[in-house]
């Protein structure tokens, strides 16, 4: 299996790996450690570079294959063989402005949940803007203002964000860890990665976060509709 590197530590733009295994038909590799997030939970796959000898290609995107996960490369660059060591550079940007949305998406998840108990439905996000659906009957235009000041007090109270991996026996004793509708948690999995916002919101959750939500900066909701009688959906982008 592939060591996660990101999972422990969002903040790394470079690593060193060896290639345990080639994909030709996907033209990528697969390594024994990766700092490169795979996309899930709404949050996209990281971009980059993986430099080998004579070779600098770009890392296009990470593709779960036969439980493996495919780094796949640019197709005119040349695949290392397995056992070569390569270095990873992410598109660190990107990455951070990734990783300041998804912690915007939890401050908003965890103020809604908070103040009005609506669960969430669904959500996406790109660098700098995203949506979440909850269902929320009686939210309304009037509230979008009030939500809009909580979320950002809540930047404002520069609340530190922590991580951890715990057996799932005790990840699901704590009381309202999924704030899904759904339990998206597969049941082969026997470990839960925690991500806390302190005094605020404590989910599930296997993405990448920044260390303080005074990093997100200034969340403007920019939209809501509505997607039925009881779920709504609230638009955010966030200050360059």
């Amino acid at each position: 299996m592939t060591k996660l590197l990101y999972q422990s530590d969002s903040y790394i733009k470079h690593f060193t790996a060896r290639v345990t295994a080639v994909d030709m038909e996907l033209h990528g590799v697969v390594l024994d450690q990766t700092a490169f997030y795979p996309g899930g939970g709404g949050q996209a796959f990281d971009t980059g570079i993986l430099t080998y000898p004579s070779t600098t290609a770009k890392m296009l995107r990470i593709k779960p294959a036969n439980s493996n996960l495919v780094h796949i490369l640019e197709e005119s660059a040349p695949l290392p063989n397995a056992g070569t060591q390569v270095s990873g550079d992410i598109d660190w940007d990107r990455r951070y402005q990734l990783m300041r949305t998804h912690t915007a998406m939890h401050i908003l998840c965890g103020v809604v949940f908070r103040d009005y108990g609506a669960l969430v439905t669904g959500g996406n996000m790109e660098p700098l803007q995203g949506r979440m659906d909850f269902e929320f009957e009686t939210l309304h235009q009037d509230l979008i203002a009030e939500i809009e000041a909580a979320i950002n007090a809540e930047v404002k109270n520069a609340r530190p964000l922590s991580v951890r991996i715990l057996p799932r026996e005790e990840a699901f004793q704590i009381p309202d860890l999924i704030r899904t509708k759904i339990n998206l948690l597969p049941e082969g999995i026997t470990e839960v990665r925690v991500v806390e916002i302190e005094g605020l919101d404590l989910q599930a959750d296997g993405g990448t976060h920044v260390h303080n939500t005074s990093e997100v900066g200034k969340i403007a909701i920019t939209d809501y509709k509505s997607k039925g009688k009881i779920n709504k959906r609230i638009y955010v982008q966030l200050e360059e």
